[in-house]
């Protein structure tokens, strides 16, 4: 589940990949972490290290260490404070619309993979991003602090079930590895006004066309959502960004 560490301050690698893990909605609150000896195993750093990589963790309320029977580190929100993700990959203004032009690439025919190949627990996982967004807007938790944070947290959920739902794990992390990338991008995109329903109804759009497994609808919908970061990102920049139109299908054989 996770990766060894190999920078030189390995308690702060530590930090960001537990960190990460819960933005990304690959663990959840109420989730057990491995054990001190297993996880510090799976990184390959010292269970001191760990602990101080905990402690973080702790202080910063993201997880709850709770001893005794039936004890362990439990995920104790999905807000994720921006301080622990602080040490992102340094990925230059300049290089960002190169990561805009692979996403471009790469996710239409992710969709397009999904629609041949997504079960219904796909369809479920993607249902229940949406549901969590729909949920956010009814109860007005956008006016919150920090919660355009956490919607813009499960529009990369939806993304990344995208990805699963293609049944390669290699595309996955392609696709993980993109939207860390784009983290200054979605950023900029922050900085305007947010517009839940139309993410919402982007998303149940794309959920629409993967279920239907038309792959020209795919392809379709998928320009569409791709190019609202697009047009955030050449407003912010004044840059202008290469689009390939939509007609590159993958076929079933």
């Amino acid at each position: 589940m996770f990766t060894p560490v190999q920078t030189r301050r390995t308690f702060e690698e530590a930090v960001e990949q537990i960190a990460e893990k819960v933005k990304l909605g690959e663990l959840h609150v109420g989730d057990r972490l491995p054990s001190e000896r297993a996880l510090a195993d799976q990184m390959q750093i010292s269970r001191p290290t760990l602990r101080e990589a905990v402690k973080v963790l702790q202080d910063s309320g993201l997880i709850d260490v709770r001893r005794g029977a039936g004890g362990g580190m439990f995920v104790a929100t999905e807000l994720v404070p921006p301080e622990l993700l602080a040490r992102r990959r340094d990925v230059r203004i300049t290089e960002v619309a190169q990561v805009l032009e692979a996403r471009r690439v790469l996710e239409p025919r992710v969709a397009q993979l999904a629609a041949v190949r997504a079960t219904e627990a796909d369809y479920a996982a993607l249902e229940r991003t949406i549901a969590d967004q729909r949920s956010m807007v009814a109860g007005g938790d956008l006016l919150r602090d920090g919660r355009e944070d956490r919607f813009l947290a499960l529009d990369v959920r939806f993304h990344l079930a995208i990805a699963r739902a293609a049944g390669n794990a290699t595309l996955v992390g392609l696709v993980r590895s993109l939207y860390r990338d784009l983290e200054i991008a979605r950023d900029m995109a922050m900085h305007h006004e947010t517009v839940p329903e139309w993410v919402i109804d982007i998303h149940e759009r794309t959920l629409a066309a993967i279920r239907s497994g038309d792959l020209d609808a795919v392809d379709r919908v998928m320009d569409e959502h791709l190019a609202e970061l697009e047009r955030t990102w050449e407003t912010e920049t004044g840059s202008a960004l290469v689009r390939p139109t939509p007609g590159f299908l993958l076929r079933r054989s």
